[in-house]
């Protein structure tokens, strides 16, 4: 019994110890002094934005709130590792009422010009398109109160990689 005793307590000093400060163990490409960067920015102006996206065709949100009448600024940071070749995001707002899909496939064939189509008039603001570790801002005015849709416009990306983006 007492040996029983004498093992359960080394385990619990080893785990106990284990657990020491967090901020000094980092794994790699993590930081927790980014994440408060991050919320510091984030909470600075509510119009500032930070997004991210990743080689599996996620982006971090799929709502962003902006206040209506002020300056956005939209940052997009490709935290992947892909070239943008294979792997190429972008961050595009489109006016009410555009269809998606149509939109999107529209785009795909658009290589030479970012995967924007020429001559559009669907769009509110748009990021050049980026690879791993890359990073595109675009400031531009909220446009009126209502509800909006953003997408990647990379062939194919729009399905997954879509949100809403809601001025108040």
């Amino acid at each position: 019994m007492n040996v029983f005793k004498l093992i359960v307590l080394s385990c619990l000093v080893v785990f106990a110890s284990s657990c020491g400060d967090k901020k000094a163990k980092k794994s790699e490409g993590f930081s927790y002094e980014k994440k408060s960067e991050v919320a510091k920015e984030v909470k600075s102006n509510p119009n500032d934005v930070v997004i991210t996206s990743n080689d599996m065709m996620q982006f971090n949100k799929k709502e962003i709130k902006v206040k209506a009448g002020q300056k956005v600024k939209v940052t997009l940071k490709h935290i992947g590792k892909m070239d943008k070749n294979v792997m190429g995001h972008n961050f595009v707002l489109l006016k009410q009422g555009v269809d998606i899909m149509a939109f999107g496939n529209k785009a795909a064939t658009e290589k030479d010009n970012g995967y924007i189509p020429t001559g559009t008039e669907d769009v509110i603001a748009y990021t050049k398109t980026i690879g791993g570790g890359e990073t595109a801002v675009v400031e531009f005015d909220a446009p009126e109160k209502g509800t909006y849709d953003f997408l990647c416009s990379f062939p194919g990306h729009y399905a997954l990689m879509k949100g809403k983006f809601i001025v108040e």
